[in-house]
């Protein structure tokens, strides 16, 4: 039995809200829970001609192309200027000639090229209630046709529990925003939202202990399935990439893992999980807290499941990550056992899990957790690299889950952070681009995004003291206020969402760049770009 939710659909401009004064434009939904534990504090207030390229220049992961910009449909990473682009386009092609790995070319002016617009590049969540004009963006996700490069459609949930598709595809700044798709799928914060591989369904992690599948149409979207098993808030959720649209996993606070089968039949629209992991993230033989006398007994730590990531080696094995420390763990979902089991009795062991936490960094003893996991592809393919809670991105080995990280304590080649990025929340999560070769990640304070280039070989990891500091540095975009929760990537685009209810995205652009760095008086009043400001 499909739950149909009604869908909101109209040309917003930038400078209105999407409801009216009494919230009827859209439709609230189904009130399935109340408000979620998890809610976060709001702030206080509130025709191209490509540039011939080598014929292994496809493994570069660019295009060094002309100025016009708008007679391609698709170039990866377009940049303007023409002097630039040929400089930039002549040490590439050194680069690709010389013995070293054409990932050994530094790639920081590119990223330090992308630029947001004012007019054209800034989105806003409108709030349902009366005193507050926007609602924080908890999540977002870009179709896999739009990291292929077709249009760029981006879902973005909120705090309230609607689901924003906007369109992100590049406009004139006179222009007004494209019509987005709003729907509630579930009234309360949903805190991942995911597409099926063929785009077709999308699948929301929600604070009411339970996640949703909703198919998406061009005459609107319909809430086809509840998925009811978590005993605490849904805090992430991946879709098995062999079985597309029918099988998916998620992770909760509860500490448990479940696997759905979509074509298992439902009783009333609710799914049981096919399977699940208790305490996926509790130590082995962990001791129960003994409690002073007279005193009650204090409560196990939380050991939330925060991430969850398929293993390309197997599609039947499930990585996850923890709120705890840096372990990761590997399930294997063929395991005759698991299959059968849905209350794991006895509990369910994983195949292998990382010997070395890279969290407790420089011999620290606190364990920190991992917020996000994103999966290397092309140039990073063998890599994981996690976002961890003591503000660096650290890198694992996909086969054996062991972390890369933390081996060299006076300059680790495997880690990456810089000196504004803090990430001591587990709202703040990263991103690979489509290429492979960048990992972008969100920030807890000043509104900032950093970029880092993760495709560097041993060799460019280990030569040269100030290349390979610069590297891990990575770079800073500045646009928005308070935290920068989440960031996702799409063909020749990067979007972000900041807990002043925005979303902005951001493009490479050397010759805007080059003005907003030459003339910042100027253009800020526009523009947004990257920032040298160290703390």
């Amino acid at each position: 039995m499909a739950i149909s939710t009604e869908m909101t659909s109209r040309t917003v401009l930038t400078n209105r809200t999407n409801v009216d004064a009494d919230g009827d434009d859209i439709i609230m939904g189904i009130p399935l829970a109340g408000p979620s534990n998890d809610r976060k504090r709001p702030l206080a207030n509130t025709s191209q001609q490509p540039l011939k390229r080598a014929r292994r220049s496809s493994a570069l992961l660019c295009d060094f192309s002309s100025e016009d910009e708008d007679a391609a449909p698709h170039n990866s990473f377009k940049l303007s200027g023409r002097r630039d682009v040929h400089g930039l386009r002549m040490r590439a092609m050194g680069a690709l000639s010389s013995p070293t790995s054409i990932y050994d070319y530094p790639t920081r002016s590119l990223l330090r090229s992308f630029v947001s617009s004012d007019k054209a590049d800034l989105f806003k969540c409108h709030s349902t209630e009366t005193n507050a004009f926007v609602s924080l963006p908890y999540a977002c996700s870009y179709t896999h046709a739009a990291k292929r490069g077709a249009t760029p459609l981006l879902a973005v949930a909120t705090e309230q529990g609607f689901v924003h598709i906007l369109n992100t595809s590049r406009r004139r700044e006179w222009d007004v925003e494209p019509q987005r798709t709003t729907f509630q799928p579930y009234a309360n914060g949903i805190f991942d939202v995911q597409w099926s591989h063929d785009d077709t369904l999308i699948a929301t992690a929600c604070g009411g202990q339970r996640a949703q599948v909703s198919q998406v149409t061009p005459t609107g979207v319909t809430v086809l399935h509840q998925l009811t098993g978590h005993t605490g808030t849904v805090k992430c959720v991946s879709w098995d990439p062999t079985r597309a649209g029918s099988v998916l996993s998620t992770g909760g606070r509860d500490g448990n893992i479940c696997v759905w089968d979509l074509r298992v039949e439902a009783s009333l629209g609710e799914c049981a999980p096919v399977i699940k992991i208790t305490g996926a993230h509790d130590e082995q033989g962990q001791a129960k807290p003994r409690a002073r006398k007279g005193r009650l007994a204090p409560a196990p730590p939380m050991r939330s499941v925060t991430s969850l990531v398929y293993s390309p080696n197997s599609p039947n094995k499930l990585v996850s990550s923890g709120s705890v420390d840096g372990i990761l763990r590997q399930w294997d979902l063929l395991m005759p056992d698991m299959i059968k089991r849905r209350s794991s009795k006895p509990k369910a062991v994983p195949t292998h899990q990382s010997s070395m936490d890279p969290t407790m960094y420089q011999g620290t003893r606190r364990t920190r957790g991992i917020s996000s996991l994103s999966l290397g592809i092309g140039p990073s393919s063998g890599y994981l690299f996690a976002s961890g809670n003591d503000s660096l991105v650290h890198t694992y080995e996909v086969a054996s889950l062991e972390a890369l990280s933390g081996r060299n304590m006076d300059d680790d080649p495997w880690s990456y952070g810089h000196p504004n990025m803090k990430t001591g929340s587990f709202f703040v999560r990263s991103a690979l681009s489509p290429c492979g070769r960048w990992l972008a990640s969100g920030g807890a304070d000043k509104g900032s995004v950093f970029l880092y280039d993760v495709s560097g070989t041993l060799v460019s990891r280990f030569s040269g003291q100030l290349q390979a500091t610069t590297r891990r540095r990575g770079v800073q975009l500045c646009g928005q206020t308070g935290e920068v929760g989440v960031v996702d990537w799409a063909d020749g685009m990067l979007a972000s969402c900041a807990d002043d209810g925005t979303v902005r995205i951001w493009r490479p652009d050397m010759e805007k760049s080059l003005q907003c760095q030459s003339d910042p008086e100027e253009m800020k009043w526009n523009w947004k770009w990257a920032s040298d400001d160290l703390e």
